[in-house]
């Protein structure tokens, strides 16, 4: 814990180097935001505020220093917290069901249903679904492709959880992270992806 804390502070440290190299566009455009951004129901402008690890990827061009991006990188695999149990495959029905939901913590939820993870907006997923986006890879036949062993499965909870700890910039959101998705919800978007009866591996 102290290495991922002494981790993280470094990365801070860094980002405000940066952000001094960068000169007065970087601050005017921050400013901007704070000011523009106004908190209004569960949306608080906490928001506007990077971590240290999100600020280093901002202010590098998402390219930190090898030794600084395998550290922190591997800081971030060591704070995934996986299911006690051990299981990683969930619902697949209800995983289709979170991928296609794009609602949750906005300024209009009350935060007490479950957030969604608009997992379409970026990603091809099920074969009947005709509207997605392309920032992330095509995930159709994923587990047909790559298998449904033990392994896989952590490694699929573990990308859904924080995919900083597989790609240190990568720009999928830390859906465990950050709380933005439970336990049951990331183990039924495993099932989506890799159980063998899922229309994803069809």
């Amino acid at each position: 814990m102290k290495t991922f804390q002494a981790s993280i502070f470094g990365a801070a440290v860094l980002a405000i180097a940066f952000t001094v190299e960068a000169g007065d566009d970087r601050a005017k455009a921050v400013a901007m935001m704070k000011r523009d951004f106004h908190a209004k129901g569960i949306a608080g402008t906490d928001r506007l505020n990077e971590d240290g690890l999100q600020a280093l990827c901002n202010r590098s061009g998402n390219n930190p220093s090898k030794a600084v991006g395998e550290r922190l990188q591997q800081d971030q695999l060591e704070a995934i917290k996986y299911p006690a149990d051990g299981k990683f495959l969930g619902d697949w029905k209800s995983g289709e069901r979170i991928a296609q939901n794009g609602r949750g913590m906005t300024w209009s939820d009350g935060g007490a249903a479950a957030n969604g993870g608009s997992c379409y907006n970026c990603h091809q997923i099920g074969p009947n679904e005709t509207s997605f986006g392309t920032i992330g890879n095509s995930l159709r036949q994923f587990g047909k492709t790559r298998g449904n062993t033990p392994e896989m499965q952590k490694y699929v909870y573990g990308k859904i959880y924080n995919a900083k700890a597989f790609n240190l910039c990568s720009n999928m959101p830390r859906f465990g992270h950050s709380g933005t998705l439970t336990e049951k919800q990331i183990q039924d978007l495993v099932a989506l992806l890799l159980d063998p009866s899922s229309p994803v591996n069809q």
